[in-house]
């Protein structure tokens, strides 16, 4: 087990014990550990204080070993969030942190796999009559989209260049990234997450390949997604009209539009707690879906916490405008329009009222 932070001395430390010499021993000498400035601490550790300490015992436990100059628990907890939220220098984290460099390499992947191993436990879609309701119920308290179980869309990114499989990650724009599927609820929360496609991948695909595409495609309960134009038009995934030419089908697209918007208002607001996500990640090509993952993971921690939601501010996104899917399925097409066109008529209804 690694056992701390040292340096090792440039000259030999002389002991005695009990009468015998040892000679050209070295000594641990460990860095002052650092706690944070309270007036800043939640803009270093994308949390509060308190919250801090539960998401650390949430995920590693509630050790507080620190024999040998280990790192705590929390302390752990403090080193990841803080590089996740720098936005991603191990050299700065750990001059923050008062920890080697090293230190911080380890304690990062280490924290992110406990909670990558934890997921199922905080993201996990609807798949039962029961779970499937309460969503619909969750979604008509505050809108207004009839069946709607949440919204699903997709998210860049950016990476530096891969040593390996260099053109399958460089996306429409001419950007290294990861492809990023995510379903949110009525709740602002991550239903699901598929963080594991390059950035050449079309939306569809990921879609089609997913395991809530056979979640929803199997459902008898009449549940849907709202999805924008890159998605396909079916039974339970709503996307607008591209033409309305009726006044129902125009307050539908309005309707679908407002509440369809959750899903970037929470690939937002993750972005924004963890700035990680915001610039090019500088971890090897193969951790980063767990590094993704981790913060999506986090995202619905904080949720749950009541730990608010930082203030939105100009961001860069590399969100890309993505082709109409071709859609192969006629029979599924034809009852995806007669479905939209039946909503479409509902909420003509509901807005007259």
């Amino acid at each position: 087990m690694y056992s701390g932070d040292f340096i090792n001395l440039p000259f030999p430390i002389i002991a005695d014990v009990d009468g015998i010499y040892a000679a050209n021993r070295t000594v641990k000498l460990y860095k002052t550990r650092r706690n944070g400035d309270d007036d800043n601490f939640k803009d270093l550790y994308r949390f509060t204080r308190e919250n801090v300490d539960r998401v650390a015992l949430e995920f590693l436990g509630s050790s507080s070993e620190n024999r040998g100059g280990a790192l705590s628990n929390v302390q752990k907890m403090k080193c990841f969030l803080r590089y996740v939220g720098d936005p991603g220098f191990q050299v700065g984290v750990g001059e923050d942190l008062g920890v080697h460099q090293t230190t911080v390499c380890k304690t990062i992947w280490t924290v992110c796999k406990a909670i990558v191993h934890k997921a199922d436990d905080w993201i996990h879609f609807p798949n039962t009559p029961e779970a499937v309701e309460e969503a619909k119920k969750m979604w008509q308290v505050q809108r207004t989209f009839p069946s709607a179980i949440g919204a699903i869309d997709c998210t860049h990114i950016l990476i530096k260049r891969p040593g390996n499989f260099k053109d399958e990650f460089v996306n429409r724009k001419g950007l290294n990234s990861f492809n990023v599927q995510a379903t949110c609820n009525a709740k602002e929360q991550f239903t699901s997450v598929d963080c594991e496609w390059a950035g050449s991948v079309h939306d569809a695909r990921i879609w089609k390949n997913s395991d809530i595409f056979h979640i929803m495609q199997d459902n008898v309960s009449g549940a849907l997604l709202l999805a924008d134009e890159a998605y396909p038009l079916t039974p339970w995934m709503m996307t607008p009209y591209r033409d309305p030419a009726n006044r129902a089908q125009k307050i539908y697209n309005i309707i679908h539009k407002r509440e369809r918007v959750i899903i970037e208002r929470v690939f937002g607001q993750v972005k924004q707690r963890f700035p990680f996500l915001q610039s090019k990640v500088r971890v090897k090509t193969e951790k980063i879906p767990y590094m993704i993952a981790a913060c999506f993971i986090l995202h619905n921690v904080a949720k749950h916490l009541n730990d608010k939601d930082f203030e939105p501010r100009e961001t860069i996104t590399y969100d890309i405008a993505v082709p109409r899917p071709t859609e192969t399925d006629v029979t599924l097409l034809q009852r995806g329009r007669k479905r939209r066109d039946v909503i479409a008529t509902y909420l003509q209804g509901e807005n007259n009222r």
